[in-house]
């Protein structure tokens, strides 16, 4: 059984994030950072919109980086899963498999993933299929995409992709769309985008990369192919914290709540608004000594560097409760 001043659940660029800020003020601190570390990055190709990478970088190439900035300054980390754990009382109980690791703070990084079609999409994921809009719209200037969605997320990425693409068509299974009324007027309005409504995307193809999509329209049952260059999936995310549900207060869609959102969406705990920034501890979840940072809790931006931003947070905060709670240990 080994013991950590701190225990990160989740290796993207959050958790190394807050590994690195940690390591600097020497806690020992482990990473479980997966199976496949690197969170939505490691699918990524070009990343050009991470500050301080001025011809862009690998999104792989920017994950090895930040685990190996970690662990310079003392982040071990294990390419392993959480499978169980135990958060109550001063001392937190994390398990990979029948191993047990003990910390005295825990911070969940554990992000989410984007909700597929379902169809093989994945395997063009950097090769014409995108989940980002706002990463990957300026590889497809002057082409022809496509956005699969009606939600929030499928008109923000439809209006990045009105700044490059020569034309942009929304599929939706529906006959409207379920955004706000603002957003679904700033897209209907726009002159490049036009929208396949009652229909659904029935296959991606291409070789290497994607050269058409095949569409079925739900009541007349028509099949029509389109050529594409670019197909962006908005249909969602999915958090990643199935392993906290029953001891972490999650949100009705699943993210982890902490001070900050939980303030947000009317639920209070421990501190009132007044005190939150002062001398609270705005990514505290609701289990005390357990911090929150990423997408596991953004559900609005999803960005590599809001991501590392909140990393940053947790890391501060965690470090500020550990010395002011140094006697409980």
């Amino acid at each position: 059984m080994k013991h950590f001043d701190v225990i990160i659940i989740g290796g993207g660029p959050s958790g190394y994030t807050a590994a690195i800020y940690l390591g600097r003020s020497t806690l020992s601190v482990l990473v479980l950072a997966g199976a496949q570390p690197g969170g939505q990055l490691i699918f990524t190709t070009e990343v050009e919109n991470y500050p301080g990478f001025e011809k862009g970088i690998l999104g792989p190439d920017l994950m090895m980086a930040m685990e190996a900035q970690a662990k310079r300054f003392g982040a071990e980390v294990l390419y392993s899963q959480a499978t169980k754990v135990d958060l109550l009382g001063t001392v937190k109980k994390v398990w990979v498999g029948d191993t047990e690791y003990r910390s005295r703070v825990v911070i969940v990084s554990t992000g989410a993933s984007s909700k597929m079609i379902g169809i093989g999409e994945d395997k063009y994921i950097g090769r014409g299929v995108s989940t980002c809009a706002v990463c990957d719209a300026a590889f497809y200037k002057g082409k022809k995409t496509f956005v699969v969605g009606g939600g929030d997320a499928a008109m923000e990425d439809t209006l990045a992709l009105t700044k490059f693409a020569a034309e942009v068509t929304i599929i939706h299974r529906r006959d409207e769309f379920r955004a706000s009324k603002i957003m679904q007027k700033r897209v209907l309005e726009n002159p490049k985008v036009k929208v396949v409504w009652n229909s659904e995307v029935l296959e991606i193809n291409g070789d290497p990369v994607v050269s058409s999509i095949k569409v079925k329209n739900i009541k007349t049952e028509k099949v029509e192919t389109f050529p594409a260059d670019g197909v962006f999936v908005a249909i969602g995310h999915v958090p990643t914290t199935t392993i906290f549900e029953g001891k972490l207060e999650l949100d009705e869609k699943g993210f982890l709540l902490i001070t900050q959102t939980a303030l947000m969406s009317g639920t209070k705990w421990r501190v009132s608004d007044k005190d939150i920034w002062k001398d609270g501890y705005p990514t505290m979840t609701s289990v005390e000594g357990v911090f929150g940072c990423g997408d596991v809790v953004d559900y609005r931006y999803k960005q590599a560097v809001t991501a590392a931003g909140m990393g940053c947070q947790a890391a501060l905060d965690a470090d500020k409760y550990l010395m002011e709670h140094a006697s409980k240990y």
